[in-house]
């Protein structure tokens, strides 16, 4: 066995491959683990709140796993967490039955699954019948189900479905070439063929087969777009655009901890979450003395539920949970310089484990840069003075590849307080292939002869647990923090108003979960921010930051719809909650083949009061896809994303202090 690596500076540093590996062994020696199980997922088993609040260098750092594990023979689910620092059957600090839940498919049995489904002679029999017998050019999808579509005497397996598509080439895409009106269900423990579905139309069933596809141009590869492209050529390049900083980043990391300008940030990684912001803070020297203010205690996604609105009978079982099925982590691929990242980069690895336990490294897998954000203030006075400061902002970022699509996540640290966040949704759309002289059905767009891309929604869902201005003189001090409701109200012409011009803002605490669900509302401007009513600013006012959402989506849901009941959540833009440890998934801890919300609708039924205590907000963001040919035969990134900006958290504009930016090469600078 190994023996315990050594302790890193933070509770909050990404484990190593030899924590991951003695976790793995611990739980073998201490006869829990069975050689029928399989690891869901192995995380950092973060320390209570509390614990990190009052955590001070030179104290131990506790170091403990969390895994999730199902056992293929008998399909029972369990969590462990291990003491790192202990041994023999102590190190187990707890192993947990969770009857009737299904842990996060792998990407394991994702191949697996493939490969077993490829060798079923049913399964061969079934392509063949539409002309697919080189499976060399076949993909097989798997997916997971809810349990409201899955068929009803397998409710009690660990079930998967799969999609079938084809490439014209080894190296095309087969994303290009649906294979319509073919499922296959099956056992994921035992990849045991359950059942082959077809449509029940002998015309849909035929769609897909390679005689019957139609003409599409679905290759996006520029070598392999002049096979299907006639005149396709690749357009001259622009003028070379070189990023340089000559002396180096401006940025530092060290174990973790990322520090730029007036930020600090811990940078953590987790298999379901990916990329998470931990102890985000703000160095403020605009007071008596230089101060550390928190502005967040961990940022990061939640959930993303991706509902086709499509009844047809090759996407009504298709809503995915990107987050709680799969894992943003596991699905997260390594950046390369010159084409995701440009300028002077620096790259953090990640290490997570695969379904048997062993750990293995993500290289590359976030990305540290500076980018140059055009002017930040300026002002030219009456004498033709000009004064003007340019802005800078530092961007922390990964990339998820789930299936056809890619998200790429960009949180970016602002010179004067604002953290924003973007997503950049690209990839390739599921499409459907029509027969001859069917029409388009409503419910999608035409994008390519015969073939049709379903409306679609991707709902992201962001936990922002915000510590505005927390009390750091006192170790251990917890959050006193509220959510307000901001409004602008035009005011009635009266005797004080005669002209109509007032506009007033009018602010509503959320004062308990009663009052979690928010709304948003574009004829009042209605925003949220997080204030502490016990720090003032200058002017009188509690310090605040506040949350922007201009990429909410409405939700299109009937609430007696059976995937709403899985995810009520994407139902509100922006919900309030009190913190609590437990509290991470807004869809249930394990959503795979649920029914019903085992998340927020429980967390808020006991009606906790929101005022002046440590307070969550969670943001509901993302596309409401309606397809359109350009998006056709891969997407253009779509970005969506919301900020957070600081509204008295300063006395004054924090950005005063920038340097004036140098101009051209004669060395010189702006006016000041």
């Amino acid at each position: 066995m190994t023996t315990p690596a050594p302790s890193p500076s933070h509770p909050l540093v990404p484990l190593s491959a030899a924590e991951l590996t003695r976790s793995r062994e611990l739980l073998a020696a201490s006869g829990h683990l069975a050689e029928t199980m399989r690891f869901a997922s192995v995380a950092l088993a973060e320390p209570p709140k509390a614990e990190l609040l009052a955590w001070r260098e030179g104290d131990p750092v506790p170091r403990r796993t969390r895994s999730v594990l199902w056992d293929r023979a008998d399909n029972r689910t369990y969590t462990a967490v291990v003491d790192l620092a202990l041994e023999g059957a102590e190190a187990v600090a707890e192993w947990r039955d969770l009857p009737g839940e299904t842990p996060n498919f792998t990407v394991d049995e994702w191949h697996e699954a493939e490969e077993a489904l490829k060798a079923h002679p049913r399964v061969q029999e079934a392509l063949a019948a539409r002309g697919l017998t080189d499976l060399d050019l076949v993909l097989i999808d798997t997916w997971t189900y809810g349990r409201e579509v899955m068929p009803e005497q397998w409710r009690d397996r660990r079930l998967g479905w799969a999609d079938v598509w084809r490439r014209e080439t080894p190296t095309g895409s087969p994303y290009a070439h649906p294979v319509s009106g073919l499922k296959f269900v099956l056992d994921m423990n035992t990849f045991e063929l359950l059942e082959v579905h077809e449509d029940d139309d002998a015309a849909r069933r035929a769609v897909g087969a390679v005689d019957a596809s139609p003409v599409v141009v679905g290759e996006y590869e520029a070598d392999l777009l002049p096979a299907v492209l006639p005149g396709f050529t690749v357009r001259e390049p622009l003028a070379a655009l070189e990023i340089t900083q000559p002396g180096g980043p401006g940025f530092s990391v060290v174990d973790g901890l990322l520090t730029w300008d007036r930020w600090q940030v811990r940078l953590g990684f987790t298999p379901r979450e990916g990329l998470v912001l931990h102890e985000l803070t703000w160095v403020d020297d605009s007071r008596d003395q230089q101060q550390r203010r928190t502005v967040g205690h961990r940022l990061s996604f939640a959930e993303m539920v991706v509902p086709y609105r499509d009844p047809s009978f090759d996407h009504y079982r298709r809503t995915a949970y990107d987050i709680g099925e799969w894992g943003l982590g596991y699905m997260t691929t390594s950046l390369e310089l010159g084409c995701d990242c440009l300028g002077e980069i620096r790259y953090l690895d990640a290490v997570l484990t695969d379904s048997r336990g062993e750990p293995y490294t993500i290289t590359n897998a976030i990305c540290l840069h500076e980018e140059d954000d055009g002017v930040l203030w300026k002002h030219v006075d009456a004498n033709g003075r000009a004064a003007v400061r340019r802005s800078r902002v530092m961007v922390i970022s990964f990339h998820a590849t789930v299936a056809n699509y890619e998200y790429l996540v960009y949180w970016r640290l602002h010179q004067d307080g604002a953290v924003t966040c973007e997503v950049r949704a690209t990839g390739i759309m599921v499409t459907t292939p029509l027969p001859p002289g069917e029409a388009t059905p409503p419910t999608g767009v035409l994008v390519d002869d015969r073939t049709y891309a379903p409306i679609h929604q991707h709902f992201i869902v962001a936990r922002l647990d915000l510590d505005v201005d927390r009390d750091l003189s006192t170790p251990g001090a917890l959050p006193t923090n509220t959510v307000v409701e901001v409004e602008s109200v035009a005011e009635p012409i009266g005797p004080g108003n005669p002209y109509g011009l007032a506009v007033t803002t009018r602010t509503t605490p959320v004062r308990s979960e009663r009052e979690a669900a928010r709304t948003t509302n574009s004829a009042t401007a209605r925003a949220w921010k997080v204030i502490n009513p016990q720090r003032r600013n200058a002017h009188g006012a509690p310090v605040a930051y506040k949350l922007h959402t201009p990429s909410a989506i409405p939700a299109l849901f009937d609430t007696e719809a059976p995937q709403f009941q899985r995810a009520p959540v994407i139902g509100n833009p922006v919900w309030v909650t009190r913190h609590h440890d437990n509290e991470l998934w807004p869809a249930g801890d394990n959503p795979t083949q649920s029914a019903q919300d085992t998340g927020m609708t429980r967390w808020i039924a006991d009606d906790e009061p929101l005022e002046s205590t440590d307070v969550v907000l969670w943001h509901v963001f993302g596309i409401h896809h309606v397809p359109r040919p350009e998006d056709w035969p891969i997407m253009p990134c779509d970005p969506v994303g919301f900020s957070l900006t600081p509204s008295g958290f300063f006395d004054r504009n924090p950005t005063l202090d920038v340097a004036p930016p140098r101009t051209g090469d004669s060395g010189g600078h702006c006016h000041a």
